[in-house]
């Protein structure tokens, strides 16, 4: 399998939760520059969140 870890040249949102009972983890690279890393479910909703409104598709909607 491919790593799907972004990177500044593979932009990008990925989540890991492979049990249910394992903490979610994830990581976030912005073509902005931003970074993020999160562990345990309720960090990663709020890195989810925060990438939505302020990176990714938020880039794409108003062209920052």
């Amino acid at each position: 399998m491919t790593d799907l870890t972004p990177t500044p040249d593979r932009p990008g949102l990925h989540i890991s939760k492979p049990s249910p009972s394992t903490p979610a983890t994830a990581s976030a690279v912005c073509h902005c520059g931003a970074t993020a890393t999160a562990n345990g479910d309720n960090q990663v909703k709020a890195l989810v969140d925060g990438w939505t409104t302020n990176h990714g598709p938020a880039h794409q909607q108003t062209g920052r």
